[in-house]
């Protein structure tokens, strides 16, 4: 081992009494049982609803409570008692009001506060008495240290632990203190948490959802295929930024661009309102409740044209200057008849509907005009100068990966392109094969130059983002073709669908499950897939538990725009010392209505597997880096206190 690592090492454990202390205490950790990790999917901008699930820990908060007080509290007082930890500070006011005067209120003060102090050991036993005080609010650290290790209670110190209390509330710092309880219990209640891609899309909200995750204490992003888009925008392509742009337009969403991350978007508008009318193809797509006026929706619809047909042309270029894309059958511009409004597909001749090729020249279809060259210019200027944007996109590149291995399973939003007889398939790129894990990886080296450099544009790692949007060998997309075009202008819906790759039936079959396992070097015996991206169709009896349970889809629809086809508001896993649940979700109605009732929207649990011991640290992805420490550790007592 470096010598000059050993003696930077031994600064810190400037003894042997403090390497052999801290070997001892990694040693302890090693046996202590794993923590729970959490994973939710497709968040799609709702913020609300993942807000409630993560304050929730779907379910677990509630659970811990009921174990402790279950003798104690009828079941409308466990669900105010958890409601009040989900949301302390709103539900604070709410319970506040509902006191005639202030000694009712101190007294339920003390009792809550002691309830509080007695949840919070049984929610932190997995944890060593380090990384509890970590949890607990800074404030108030000392205190509640102080009532959580209550000694002699009934004799010389009954009266020193009541004073504590009785000053907190005297001196006004009750709400804080219960607040900072609240939230070191939903801390302690989930370990680690994993989202396995797309938080943007549809929702009103991505850019909360990434201040919370921002702000989170252990979490790991899998990109999906949304997250992307906004990923490569930011590094520079133009066609990422306009699918972003026209997706939210379809959606109703372009707060998300103007408010959230401030981009001007009024020379997309002075462009729209140039060249396009009304079109009811390009109409947004409103939400329940929606207020928007005449003009506004006017607008929207023609920024909608103007962005989709800029995105058309944009999309000529790369598919022709990427032949290893094999995409040469979506220059779709150049297979029109402009005169007799028709377009060839698949040896097919169809009518166009609701057409805005103003700005198409039939002799250069796929050439911008200079008018908007020049806004796609002004635009990607403002993405790649949004601190806000900045901020969230370097957390997601920093936090994410196209895939991740954690304690033995595999973590993917989309899929391992299979052909039909199950075999990954194959992609040549730059005169080499690739395919499986090799390919990902390609995938994500590319994702990654093309982030650490925005200022090339037109390079293969900049294509090759916008590839993982829409090609048919991305682990993202999971298709053999994008059908946006057909979508908007022929009616024929037969052109609209889109073609899954075989992984998504193939998933389905053990054998399958556990190649693809083995392929990313994991335990087929041990391990399970755990997947986003393609909602289940609950309502129509799909079962996210596939493959005997070696495949677990966790894209039940968090996003009001799938609840529809799902019949449910999305799932969640859980994955503790004793084995996985799957949760799932009723519709979220609102915070409101649970701060009123008091009720969750959690629906079932199924039990995914179990466990037959009890799995430890030491099993864990944290536990190996803890075992590397113990052998650094090791030899720095060999190196420094044992010669």
């Amino acid at each position: 081992m470096n010598t000059k690592f050993l003696d930077l090492l031994a600064q810190k454990y400037d003894s042997e009494e403090k390497v052999v202390t801290e070997i001892i205490n990694l040693e302890a950790i090693l046996n202590l049982p794993k923590g729970t990790e959490h994973f939710v999917s497709d968040l799609h901008g709702e913020y609300q609803a993942f807000q409630h699930v993560l304050r929730n820990g779907s379910g677990k908060v509630k659970e811990k409570i009921r174990d402790i007080f279950k003798e104690e509290l009828t079941e409308q007082e466990i669900n105010e008692f958890a409601t009040l930890v989900y949301y302390p500070e709103d539900k604070l006011k709410l319970i506040k009001d509902s006191f005639a005067n202030n000694k009712a209120l101190n007294e339920w003060y003390k009792i809550i506060i002691e309830q509080m102090i007695k949840l919070i050991p049984y929610a932190s036993s997995k944890y060593t008495r380090s990384k509890l005080r970590k949890a607990l609010p800074k404030q108030f650290e000392f205190i509640i240290e102080e009532l959580l290790y209550k000694t002699d209670e009934y004799t010389n110190k009954k009266q020193y632990y009541s004073s504590i209390v009785e000053h907190i509330i005297s001196l006004g710092q009750a709400d804080k203190l219960i607040i900072g309880l609240a939230y070191t219990i939903q801390q302690l209640v989930v370990d680690h948490l994993h989202v396995v891609g797309d938080i943007y899309d549809r929702g009103p909200e991505p850019d909360k959802i990434m201040d919370t995750l921002i702000n989170y204490h252990s979490v790991d992003i899998q990109w999906g295929n949304h997250d992307i888009l906004w990923i490569g925008a930011y590094a520079g392509s133009k066609v990422c930024l306009a699918n972003i742009i026209r997706i939210c337009a379809r959606y109703d969403n372009l707060s998300i661009i103007e408010d959230a991350y401030g981009i001007n978007l009024r020379p997309l508008l002075n462009l729209a309102e140039k060249y396009y009318d009304d079109n009811p193809a390009f109409r947004p797509k409103l939400q329940a409740g929606s207020n928007l006026s005449d003009q506004e929706r006017l607008q929207i619809t023609k920024i909608h044209q103007a962005i989709a047909m800029i995105q058309f042309k944009l999309e000529c270029p790369i598919i022709k200057r990427r032949p290893t894309f094999n995409m040469g059958g979506r220059l779709l511009l150049e297979k029109i008849n402009y005169e007799n409004n028709t377009i060839m597909l698949h040896s097919k001749t169809y009518p166009l509907a609701n057409t805005c090729f103003a700005t198409v020249n039939p002799d250069q279809p796929d050439r911008l005009l200079e008018e908007e060259a020049e806004v796609m210019d002004k635009l990607l200027f403002s993405v790649q100068h949004s601190e806000k944007l900045t901020r969230h996109m370097n957390f997601l590149m920093k936090k994410g990966s196209l895939y991740l291995k954690y304690n033995g399973n595999l973590l993917i939003h989309g899929c391992i392109p299979l052909d039909e007889t199950g075999k990954m398939e194959k992609m040549v790129i730059e005169d080499k094969t690739y395919a499986g894990r090799e390919l990902l990886d390609l995938f994500e080296k590319h994702l990654r130059y093309s982030f650490a450099h925005p200022e090339e544009t037109d390079d293969l790692s900049t294509d090759m983002v916008w590839y993982l949007w829409t090609g048919e060998y991305s682990s993202l997309f999971g298709k053999r073709e994008m059908t946006t075009f057909e979508r908007y202008f022929v009616q024929d819906k037969a052109t609209h669908k889109e073609r899954k790759n075989p992984y998504y039936y193939l998933r389905e079959n053990v054998d399958i499950c556990r190649n693809i396992l083995s392929e990313f070097g994991l335990n087929p015996d041990q391990g399970h897939i755990i997947n986003g991206h393609t909602p289940v169709k609950e309502i129509e009896g799909e079962n996210p538990v596939k493959a005997n349970g070696k495949m677990v889809v966790i894209d039940g629809g968090f996003s009001k725009a799938y609840q529809s086809t799902t019949g449910i508001a999305g799932y969640t896993l859980l994955f503790n010392s004793f084995g996985m649940q799957l949760v799932a979700h009723k519709k979220f109605s609102s915070k409101e209505d649970v701060l009123r009732d008091g009720t969750d929207v959690l629906s079932v649990k199924r039990l995914v597997n179990e466990e037959l011991e009890r799995k430890k640290v030491r099993e864990t992805n944290v536990g190996k880096k803890i075992l590397q420490e113990i052998s650094i550790l090791k030899n720095l007592m060999v190196y420094r206190y044992m010669k």
